[in-house]
């Protein structure tokens, strides 16, 4: 039997990659609504001490690949 794969965890998985070109292109397939959320949470995790440390560096590549895509 063949696992259809998780549209969430294939997102997260993008966005949590450490890969600035995955994390802008999966980022940018979003609409306004989702963007927002996906940045929220990733601003948590980078800041939360809850999170393993490993989550929050992936969490902090991903606020810094897209804040560099914007200039921010």
């Amino acid at each position: 039997m063949v696992s259809t794969p998780d549209p969430l965890k294939t997102l997260w998985d993008n966005l949590l990659s450490r890969q600035p070109e995955r994390v802008r292109a999966v980022f940018n397939s979003l609409n306004a609504e989702d963007r927002r959320a996906v940045l929220s949470h990733l601003e948590r995790m980078a800041s939360e001490p809850a999170w393993h440390s490993e989550q929050r560096a992936s969490a902090i590549a991903a606020l810094r690949a897209l804040s560099e895509e914007t200039g921010a």
